[in-house]
């Protein structure tokens, strides 16, 4: 993510960072735990660089990424004809990290088979490849795990192994996110400005604006801020005006917060852009009380206003995936920000294509009952 050096400035990260270095002296198992995009991986890296292994491989496996099957043959590797597509036997990233470390990112997402495997060959070191008849040799690898899940909740619920969370969490990390070690973002912007070519500078009035910003997204999201600040600036300096509209939003939030419909149009229009996803942005936005219900509730009305009352139709507009649509009903009724569709579904017909038949005219009274009708009415 950045050159695989730790930069920081921060107490709390600095302490991650001797932590790792104390790690890296024994051969135990670690679990790196923290949000997406705060570094695990290059604390991971740190681990191995200082461990009496880094002559060995560092190799990295994404457990999101892969399906069960494709998992289990990325890890312990497979046998010619074993499946279709398996046209030659390969080995196992198990077996190619021997001498060296396996970063296993993102372990919380293993399906509860591969929860298992993994579990066999922590305790007994030994690697079967997939349509093996019998085990191979062991293999002497040292397991470094990742995840932004909480994995003792998973245990709760039984969507993960105990005996696997504590055979992983020997040496427990936990690596902070960066609203929390904001001495951090003068540091790795300078980082991440320098590497380009030409070498960029951010003004003091950008930087302090960057400093307000939540980073729900962290260093990553930095990078990538960073990134498409530069490429916006003529110059080699980048002003407030180069920085994306998500990081003068929210300077809008803080400012404005007595005006709620205007912090809603704000948010509304955040993510109709892109700018935002709900999960990533406005979420950390309400747990942090920089919005209220009321927010909520207006942003989810003008949702609904634009998908006719269509709650799936949110998903899209939202930057939420379907199968985040559950998680969203129960959010808006554990929070009492729930908004009934029904009066969206008849807004504004004549531009809907459910309006393109033509429906039989009403019979029009005559004008004088219509003035009838109203003078009773008042």
């Amino acid at each position: 993510m950045f050159s695989r050096r730790v930069v920081a400035a921060s107490a709390s990260m600095l302490d991650v960072v001797r932590m790792a270095e104390r790690a890296a002296a024994s051969d135990a198992k670690v679990l790196l735990t923290g949000e997406s995009g705060v570094g695990k991986d290059i604390i991971a890296h740190v681990i191995h660089a200082h461990s009496e292994r880094a002559g060995g491989p560092f190799i990295a496996v994404n457990c999101a990424g892969l399906t069960e099957s494709l998992l289990e043959s990325e890890l312990f590797g497979h046998e010619k004809g074993s499946f279709t597509g398996a046209y030659r036997e390969r080995r196992g990233t198990l077996e190619m990290a021997h001498g060296g470390t396996l970063f296993l990112d993102e372990v919380g997402e293993m399906s509860l088979r591969m929860q298992a495997l993994l579990l066999r060959f922590l305790e007994s070191g030994e690697l079967q490849r997939v349509g093996a008849s019998e085990r191979c040799e062991r293999a002497d690898v040292r397991v470094i795990a990742a995840t932004n899940r909480n994995l003792a909740e998973r245990v709760s619920t039984g969507e993960f192994r105990e005996d696997l969370l504590y055979r992983l969490r020997v040496i427990h990390i936990q690596v902070p996110p960066l609203r929390d070690r904001r001495d951090d973002i003068r540091p790795l912007v300078a980082h991440f400005a320098a590497a380009r070519k030409p070498p960029m500078e951010f003004t003091e009035a950008a930087l302090e604006l960057m400093e307000k910003y939540r980073w729900p997204g962290n260093v990553r999201e930095l990078q990538n801020i960073v990134e498409q600040a530069c490429w916006q600036t003529p110059s080699s300096t980048v002003d407030v005006g180069h920085l994306p509209a998500c990081v003068h939003l929210t300077d809008t939030l803080r400012q404005q917060r007595e005006r709620r419909r205007q912090v809603a149009d704000d948010l509304y229009e955040a993510l109709a852009t892109g700018a935002y996803t709900f999960w990533e942005h406005v979420h950390p936005f309400f747990l942090s009380r920089d919005i209220t219900r009321h927010d909520i509730r207006e942003l989810v009305r003008r949702g609904l206003r634009t998908t006719r009352g269509s709650y799936r139709g949110l998903l899209p507009l939202f930057g939420m995936q379907p199968q985040d649509y559950q998680r969203f009903h129960n959010f808006l009724a554990a929070h009492d920000c729930k908004v009934g569709f029904r009066e969206f579904r008849t807004a504004n017909p004549e531009s809907t294509s459910e309006r393109r038949v033509k429906l039989p005219e009403m019979p029009v009274r005559p004008r004088a009952a219509a003035h009838d009708a109203e003078g009773t009415r008042n």
